[in-house]
């Protein structure tokens, strides 16, 4: 009998939850983004039901339609440091830009934070989407770059970073008193890195961790996007619109991956959910309707219009079919974009429809429902092939969470396809990921 596929779960953490209006909840914390104690006990509540992340996102700039727990939140990489204080053994993963960063000091900040986790740190490589159309003037910048400008320089940048984590070989540093040795100097290397947007020449300034170097996460769904995950990413988030979708491009990025002498192993892929769970179907429907009774519907479309060109909507009336309005070609996330154009164009949808439709925390779906009817959802994507696991994006927290973490991890363990218990510490050995060998030790040995 063929040994069961065992997935992977990752917490997407993020204030109240990710509905729009999870703050207006009574269960929901309306200053949960900046309380970091609150932060903490969710990760930890991850981290009993044996999740491999906890995931913290990020936006550059903020504007009067920005999700409410985006207005007011922690740096990604500081939040991560004090959930890192708070856990023993689930992932840690931070978004960090590669667009309005320098590499050396993001490589330092990452490797600092994985030290301090003892090997449970991911980064989320992203090249900004400027939802907001005004991120470029919080970093002096007249305008925000170009999609594909933006991966060329993310193509350079990922280089960079992953050199300076091998500054160090892992037995670089003696400690050796008798002989007043610190470190062998043959052992340390300079990145030397000259391209056409960056130039660094290392070596960085803290060695390689128990895990080599952090996990590199990324989200791009566009074909720059794709080819630089192919080349570089280990763990890949998307939200595709359906396990078909989900399906075709599972089977699509994973045959990219053979160009670059990489395996189908090496590359695992989340798709987002966002499950409520009920010990009834009806019970699983009325926390959902409560959420959605909590929605002003032009506050809702301010976030739809962050994805969708910053079109103004109160222009409309929800009567409107959607196909009447003016989309602009964006320059933020285009897979999004055009996927929710074609969803709007095949399915006739009118202004009030579009945020219950368009985004997961809203959309009622097979992830709302029993906890048998979840877990039997979540094994069908695995043994489909569309997916590799699951980023738990919950409408509510903590309430979605805890009632995941009690009703439907305990059935997809009995199951055999998720983990009754850690086997490792890093956040490599949780996601089955090999440590990556040092590029200078590697081009120290010559073919026989």
């Amino acid at each position: 009998m063929a040994e069961k596929k065992e997935l992977k779960l990752a917490l997407y953490l993020i204030g109240a939850g990710m509905h729009v209006a999870a703050w207006k909840h009574p269960k929901g914390q309306v200053n949960a983004s900046i309380d970091i104690q609150t932060l903490q006990k969710a990760a930890q509540i991850a981290e009993k039901g044996k999740f491999d992340i906890a995931f913290v996102a990020d936006s550059l700039a903020i504007n009067h339609e920005s999700h409410p727990h985006i207005l007011n939140r922690f740096d990604p990489l500081i939040q991560i440091t004090a959930l890192a204080a708070a856990t023993t053994k689930i992932g840690l993963g931070a978004t960090a830009s590669t667009t309005y960063s320098e590499p050396y000091v993001l490589a330092r900040q990452f490797m600092s934070i994985d030290h301090i986790s003892n090997g449970r740190v991911a980064w989320n490589l992203v090249t900004t989407a400027d939802a907001t159309g005004e991120t470029a003037q919080n970093f002096s910048r007249d305008k925000h770059w170009e999609h594909d400008h933006r991966y060329e320089r993310a193509e350079e940048f990922i280089d960079v970073v992953q050199s300076l984590w091998d500054s160090w070989e892992d037995d670089a540093f003696v400690y050796d008193r008798n002989n007043n040795i610190f470190y062998d100097p043959k052992k340390v290397h300079e990145t030397a890195f000259k391209g056409d947007y960056l130039s660094v020449k290392g070596p960085l300034n803290i060695a390689r961790s128990v895990q080599g170097q952090p996990v590199i996460v990324e989200a791009g769904a566009s074909k720059p996007g794709q080819k630089l995950a192919a080349r570089t990413a280990e763990v890949v988030f998307v939200h595709w619109d359906g396990i078909e979708k989900s399906k075709d491009h599972y089977r699509n990025l994973k045959a990219q991956l053979a160009p670059f002498g990489r395996s189908a192993e090496e590359l695992l892929i989340l798709q987002g959910i966002s499950p409520i769970v009920g010990d009834t179907e009806e019970e699983a429907n009325r926390k959902y309707n409560e959420l959605q009774a909590l929605v002003d519907p032009y506050e809702s479309l301010k976030f739809v219009s962050g994805y969708m060109g910053n079109v103004d909507f109160s222009k409309y009336s929800l009567d409107t079919p959607a196909i009447e309005v003016e989309f602009p070609e964006v320059n933020s996330i285009q897979s999004h974009f055009h996927e929710h154009l074609d969803i709007i164009k095949k399915e006739n949808l009118k202004v009030g429809d579009l945020y219950a439709r368009l985004f997961g925390p809203a959309r009622r779906d097979a992830f709302v429902g029993t906890p048998i009817q979840i877990a039997d959802e979540m094994e069908r994507w695995i043994n489909e092939n569309a997916a590799d696991g699951f980023m738990l994006q919950f409408p509510l927290l903590p309430r979605d969470l805890e009632d995941f973490v009690e009703k439907v991890i305990p059935i997809l363990q009995e199951r055999g396809i998720f983990r009754k218990d850690y086997i490792g510490s890093t956040l490599r050995e949780h996601l089955g990921l090999k440590i990556p060998e040092n590029r200078f030790v590697k081009s120290k040995v010559t073919p026989t």
